[in-house]
């Protein structure tokens, strides 16, 4: 007979609101079952929340489904748009672009990954670019959307989906959820944090409304300030602007104008890149820059330039330092969103980051002892995959061949993470992607990255001659036909939007499947 956990926890505290601390009390509200748990949220109306982070990663679906949100009702608070990838324009060379599909590129035969097949046949000559053998790259860029299908031996069912979603109304809308749900939300601020004299422990907050909140668990979402993790507890923060030299954005939602398209787009710029990411009832634009090259009245003047309608509100100015803390549960204090570490939104990895954590926790969820198994265990996983994301990040930088500013020539040249050397050394080498079972990012996305902005090995699997030119031809020539054909199939993507409105339940897939939803 399994024994019940000693001296359970009872209380606890969420500081901070916005979409991480929203997430964090809906998730708790809803999965943490068999235990009367008390959890309250301060949060203050005047602290603003960062809000950049409209792009999301199919695994959002996922988060959504457990928590048994229902997918029209989601979309329609939150004025969504549907996301099959992300294209990035002018980061190999000025004028080249490719798109990051939630998807793979073809299909594996005899055990050999398709882009091996691809090499081969651009060696011989053929002028098709990878992109044309991926069903969400052809289909985005057609501005065509639809559901996954449910049959896995169709090439409909080859992909996943996000979306681009409004930050503010995500988090008002599971806010809503959360109340119903028994969180207690306090308005104020923190101005005092009471620490256990022997222990170190967190054990009350107080408020500037002098209201004292005590707890078990507090979860710091705090955002960049880290109020728990850092200032109370300084934990340390590891800095990355080394490999990650961004450390600004600026941000102005315009008008939308034309059709909308389901992918995000990232477009590298003289010292950046700037985002845009259309929703039903707007664009979100930014710019994400780094001041050692370039100004902030600068930035602000080239994301202006480029806005496609009239701007919806004045410029919005952050400042940041990618990299990590160097616990993201201390004592009894778990850091969730900003609060934990920061990876600009170059691959919409800000919300998966939270939701990421928020399931860990509820993995690893302790009892008042506060086990250091579990701190630790989360810790390693929390640091393993944040650091993996963070190498894919600096292979956008790095793996580029423009030297047209002095940003560009500083991160093509820089020294790169072992881990990452050891990955663009292999594939440079022979096409093989390093292979790894945990991880946001796997092969197809390291094909995209490498293909899309120029990176050709200098070999390709062997066992890929063993089939002739004349039956690879075949087969390649067969397979963008069959991408046309499903892409044609599918419904444009503004239709798709506009029967949101009138829907009850759009269904969609299964989300808990492996990469990108699928």
């Amino acid at each position: 007979m399994i024994k019940q956990r000693r001296d359970p926890i009872k209380k606890v505290a969420i500081v901070g609101g916005g979409t991480a601390g929203w997430m964090t009390a809906a998730a708790l509200a809803e999965l943490l079952i068999n235990q009367d748990y008390q959890i309250t949220l301060i949060e203050s109306e005047q602290i603003g929340t960062v809000g950049v982070g409209e792009a999301t990663l199919p695994h959002l679906r996922f988060f959504n489904q457990r928590l048994g949100i229902d997918e029209a009702d989601f979309m329609q608070k939150v004025n969504a748009t549907y996301k099959l990838g992300i294209e990035f324009a002018n980061w190999g060379q000025i004028g080249e672009a490719y798109v990051h599909p939630f998807g793979d590129f073809g299909a594996p035969a005899n055990g050999v990954p398709f882009h091996h097949y691809w090499l081969r046949a651009r060696e011989q000559g053929s002028p098709y670019p990878i992109g044309d053998y991926s069903l969400p790259v052809v289909a985005s860029l057609g501005k065509k959307f639809d559901f996954p299908n449910l049959d896995v031996s169709s090439l409909l069912s080859t992909y996943g989906y996000a979306y681009h979603i409004d930050a503010g109304f995500y988090a008002k809308y599971l806010r809503m959820f959360s109340e119903e749900r028994g969180v207690v939300r306090q308005e104020g601020k923190v101005v005092k944090v009471n620490q256990d004299d022997e222990s170190g422990y967190i054990c009350s907050v107080v408020m500037d409304n002098s209201v004292v909140v005590e707890a078990d668990l507090f979860i710091d979402c705090s955002g960049f300030r880290g109020l728990l993790i850092e200032q109370t507890l300084e934990t340390g923060y590891e800095h990355w602007k080394h490999w990650l030299p961004c450390d600004r954005a600026v941000a102005i939602p315009c008008e939308l104008n034309g059709d909308s398209i389901a992918y995000t787009r990232a477009t590298a710029d003289d010292a950046g890149w700037r985002w845009r990411i259309p929703l039903q009832h707007r664009v979100g634009n930014g710019h994400v820059y780094c001041s050692d090259y370039m100004n902030d009245d600068r930035a602000e003047r080239a994301l202006r330039d480029g806005l496609e309608g009239e701007p919806h509100a004045d410029a919005n100015f952050l400042r940041f330092n990618t990299g990590r803390r160097k616990k993201m549960w201390n004592k009894n204090c778990v850091a969730i969103g900003l609060s934990a570490g920061f990876l600009e939104p170059l691959e919409s990895t800000g919300i998966h980051l939270i939701q990421l954590g928020i399931m860990k926790l509820i993995e690893f969820f302790p009892n008042r002892e506060m086990d250091t198994a579990y701190s630790n265990e989360f810790n390693r996983v929390m640091q393993m995959e944040i650091e993996r994301i963070k190498d894919f990040l600096i292979l956008h930088y790095n793996a580029t061949k423009r030297n047209d500013t002095d940003f560009w020539s500083y991160v093509r040249t820089m020294d790169l993470p072992d881990s990452l050397q050891h990955k663009m050394e292999l594939f440079k080498s022979s096409g093989h992607i390093v292979k790894y079972e945990e991880g946001l990012f796997l092969e197809p996305s390291w094909v995209a990255v490498y293909l899309g902005q120029g990176v050709i090995p200098r070999s390709y699997d062997s066992r890929v001659d063993a089939f002739s030119k004349d039956e690879i031809e075949i087969q390649l020539s067969k397979l963008r036909k069959s991408v046309v054909r499903a892409a044609n199939s599918m419904q444009s993507h503004d239709k798709a939007i506009s029967m949101i409105a009138n829907s009850t339940n759009l269904g969609g897939i299964d989300a808990s499947m492996s990469l990108y939803g699928r």
